[in-house]
């Protein structure tokens, strides 16, 4: 088999040899008990060392990092010293006798199997413990751990799977495009990869079989990687690497349509340092601000006056523009000690988000006065809204808060088909809204979004997410009582913070929705101005109409890439 078919995670098309990551590191025997006493203590003693090396490589590499990349890494070395995997391995040493290489090893299957079991986002991180374990191995072993293959010249690197420290230390200017065998489009892997700008494609079955040295064609935005291909494929190539070399760029202002329709094109930030890169690339404000940043990691909440420094770091980089601002996240992918329940045994359906206020509601009033507070030290103008709201009654109270503690525009994010059907009403009572197209699509498809396996339901071009979209946009515009206004002018404004919003090509169907504005990583901003440069507002319109009326995602995503031949002159 020379094609193999995976799932579109990051555009781009080039043709270059396949190099394939080294196998990972082998399980150690379990040999013979090591003699009670002194020498198990030294042996435990081994592992404590071992795993303080490995946490201070990892943050070597964090500091070299930035955005997402950086983020990963540093919550990658704090789990080579978690007491969960460390103290568990001392023990099979000392109650065993078990070398510290195997006692790693089986404490490693215990944390990771009880992450599986948890499901979710929790269920991915089984793969990063199973990382930390192979490199504290490597270390024991005096061996350097299996990583991305060293290289002069560029090629396409090839692996079942990456760990987040190896996604997030690639090297564009080396590593042309990334194909793994796993991985889901929302996995550490797919992420990082579209930050860095490197076609990527996922969940591609059979293709760590491709012999090393093997010449692929890969296309990131079609999801395949095949050794047969020929001048078509080649000029497709080319035209991508021209991009790469004279990158577009985006002046900012909002896109502006073929009739003379402006898009406001936000970014997605998780921090200070996000959001300067951002105001570097001229992004129009900010469509999402996470604000899980001030929260992981920590045995209690911060305080008030801490968050609202934090939030400031991020206000100052947008004097006068909109910074949309999510309250805390927290719950199935993200596990606060002092907020949510580890025991819940299906937290993407759980008590996450906005949910975890109705037991403690002083974490989210607090939150609201920091951002409140924050808003009077910078100036920008902050929007806040709630995740996972569901109903009425949600919207209300969420809003109600926001007020109380002082915030001028509340609005909710629509991530459940709920809140998209009953928009509404809902939007009767919110300012805005914006769309998380990662979870609406995960909740629509009854599908985990962290699983590989269901990768290709995980697909934001589905008809029935898209159809949410609008139905999102319809209800607003009910609510706002003006039809026919775009943009942030709009009463109630519609935007998009998901991955979807940065492919070019769904971003022309989302606005042709009815969508007001797109946030997105600030690398997509460029390649998404220029696309939707393109075509006029009832262009986009009937680009949309083809998407949400076709049979499958598949079939909707050839249909309007059909009618946009930027997509291919700019080899996207």
């Amino acid at each position: 088999m020379t094609t193999y078919r995976g799932v579109a995670v990051s555009a781009g098309r080039v043709i270059d040899p396949v190099k394939v990551m080294a196998p990972p590191v082998s399980e150690p025997e379990r040999g013979a008990a090591i003699a009670e006493g002194e020498p198990r203590e030294l042996e435990a003693s081994r592992i404590t060392e071992a795993a303080a090396a490995v946490k201070a490589d990892l943050e070597a590499r964090a500091a070299r990092a930035s955005g997402d990349a950086k983020a990963v890494l540093e919550a990658t070395a704090q789990m080579a010293v978690d007491p969960t995997l460390t103290t568990g391995a001392e023990q099979l040493v000392r109650g065993q006798g078990l070398s510290a290489e195997r006692a790693v090893w089986e404490a490693g299957d215990q944390v990771s199997a009880m992450l599986e079991s948890l499901g979710g986002y929790m269920a991915e991180r089984a793969n990063d413990v199973r990382d930390v374990r192979a490199r504290i191995v490597a270390q024991l072993r005096g061996v350097e751990a299996p990583g991305v293959p060293l290289s002069k010249d560029r090629f396409v690197l090839v692996a079942h799977d990456l760990a987040p420290a190896d996604t997030a230390m690639l090297d564009p200017n080396i590593v042309s495009a990334l194909v793994t065998a796993d991985g889901g489009p929302q996995s550490h892997t797919a992420i990082l990869a579209r930050q860095l700008g490197i076609p990527a494609v996922v969940a591609a079955k059979g293709v760590n079989e491709i012999e090393p040295g093997t010449v692929v064609y890969v296309d990131g935005a079609a999801g395949i990687v095949t050794s047969e291909f020929g001048e078509r494929e080649r000029e497709l190539s080319a035209a991508w690497c021209e991009l790469v070399k004279n990158p577009l760029t985006y002046e900012g202002g909002g896109a502006e349509l073929s009739d003379g329709t402006r898009v406001p094109l936000l970014a997605n930030v998780g921090g200070e340092k996000d959001a300067a890169f951002a105001a570097e690339a001229n992004a129009d404000g900010v469509g999402l601000f996470r604000t899980e940043f001030c929260f992981l990691d920590r045995d209690e909440e911060p305080s008030i006056d801490e968050q609202a420094e934090a939030y400031a770091g991020v206000l100052r980089e947008f004097p006068g523009k909109k910074v949309v601002i999510r309250t805390l996240d927290a719950g199935a992918d993200k596990p606060l000690p002092f907020l949510t329940d580890a025991e819940e045994p299906n937290p993407a359906l759980g008590v996450r988000a906005y949910r975890t206020s109705w037991e403690k509601r002083s974490v989210l009033e607090n939150q609201l006065k920091a951002i409140a507070q924050a808003s009077a030290m910078a100036d920008a103008e902050p929007w806040v809204m709630a995740p996972m709201i569901s109903t009425l009654e949600d919207t209300e109270d969420f809003v109600a808060m926001a007020q109380e503690a002082g915030v001028k525009r509340a609005g909710i994010m629509v991530e459940t088909p709920s809140a998209a059907l009953t928009s509404d009403h809902l939007m009767a009572v919110a300012d805005f809204a914006s769309i998380g197209t990662n979870d609406l699509t995960q909740y629509t498809m009854a599908a985990d979004r962290m699983l590989g396996s269901l990768a290709k339901l995980n697909d934001p071009w589905q008809p029935a997410v898209l159809a949410l979209v609008g139905a999102t946009a319809a209800g607003a515009r009910v609510a706002g009582g003006d039809p026919e206004a775009f943009g942030d002018g709009a009463n109630k404004p519609v935007g998009v913070c998901g991955e979807a919003a940065g492919d070019p090509a769904l971003a022309v169907v989302l606005v042709g929705l009815g969508v007001n504005s797109l946030s997105m990583t600030p690398r997509s901003l460029p390649a998404v101005a220029k696309v939707l440069s393109t075509v006029s507002l009832a262009d986009a319109r009937e680009l949309a109409r083809l998407a949400v009326c076709a049979p499958t995602a598949a079939e909707g995503k050839r249909a309007v890439r059909a009618k946009l031949p930027i997509i291919e002159e700019l080899g996207l």
